[in-house]
């Protein structure tokens, strides 16, 4: 029973974390774009859910007003690297730096919220439906309900005109350019609906969890890229998965892998240390992998 529970609880993570993964997968497989956003980002949809949550909000609404924020984060982002003319990585840099005041100036460094205010876990909706489970299993089915909607919802724009502009951008932008369309635009676009995402898993966590803290978003990038890389790495072999289906099992297998080492005994303080390692293992095997094709 304790196994079950132990598993129900890795795989809600992993379905709640691919939201964030779904972020970074725009970014860094499609844009080619080294958003360090994320680390800002995240901790914002978290700290604009505490306080609506705590003045009474309904939750539902709460997740869409993050994604509002989430989604205005990558804007900035974007109107600093594209208008600017500022690199990549450090209109990332930036963007992070600002936020994590704006964070702070949201919600103070902590913020904690009562079991009587009602989350997505346990609103009238979500009981009605799922109110006979125990609490547990209905995180686990809510969760796996808002990674498959979100992950079906971007598939399906990706496939549309639009979509299919934002996939060039990071392949060949000059062919953006051959059709009368701005790539810095796209950019902007892509950052836009990357950062959003990234908000919409902070806010998820937030209710998930109660709480939330100014440093929630340390290293979440390392872990949208672990899950990516993870994912793609995995089925780089089978051309028929789609790009979403991938980095959802590589956040499914990378909260595995965690809770394993602490299963095992890993103290809490080295959490960050692991996943650092296990992010560099990642990048090696997939370099060899890679190498290992190409010389074939």
């Amino acid at each position: 029973m304790v196994f079950v529970d132990l598993l129900i609880s890795t795989l809600t993570q992993g379905f709640i974390y691919a939201l964030l993964s779904y972020g970074v997968f725009i970014t860094y497989k499609i844009l080619d774009f080294p958003d360090l956003t994320v680390d800002g980002s995240f901790p914002l949809g978290a700290a604009v859910t505490a306080v609506l949550l705590v003045n009474g909000m309904n939750p539902y609404l709460v997740l869409l007003i993050s994604v509002a924020f989430g989604a205005l984060a990558g804007l900035v982002t974007g109107f600093i690297h594209v208008r600017l003319g500022v690199r990549d990585l450090l209109a990332g840099i930036i963007t992070m730096t600002a936020l994590f005041s704006i964070n702070l100036q949201i919600a103070g460094s902590n913020l904690a919220i009562e079991r009587a205010v009602d989350t997505i876990f346990n609103a009238g909706p979500t009981m009605a439906v799922l109110g006979s489970m125990p609490l547990m299993f209905r995180k686990f089915v809510v969760a796996l309900v808002l990674a498959l909607v979100v992950k079906l919802l971007l598939d399906l724009y990706l496939k549309t005109k639009s979509g299919l502009l934002l996939r060039a951008v990071g392949d060949n932008s000059t062919l953006v350019t051959t059709l009368a369309k701005d790539k810095g635009t796209m950019k902007i676009l892509g950052l836009v609906i990357a950062n959003a995402l990234v908000a919409l898993c902070g806010s998820v966590v937030c209710q998930e969890q109660r709480a939330f803290s100014s440093t929630m978003g340390t290293g979440q990038v390392v872990f949208g890229l672990a899950t990516v890389i993870i994912g793609t790495t995995l089925f780089r072999r089978f051309g028929f998965v789609k790009g979403t289906t991938a980095v959802l099992t590589g956040s499914i297998f990378y909260k595995i892998c965690i809770q394993i080492a602490i299963s095992m005994g890993l103290p809490a303080n080295l959490l960050k240390l692991a996943m650092a390692a296990l992010f560099l293992v990642v990048l090696v095997l997939g370099d060899k992998k890679r190498g290992g094709a190409e010389n074939a």
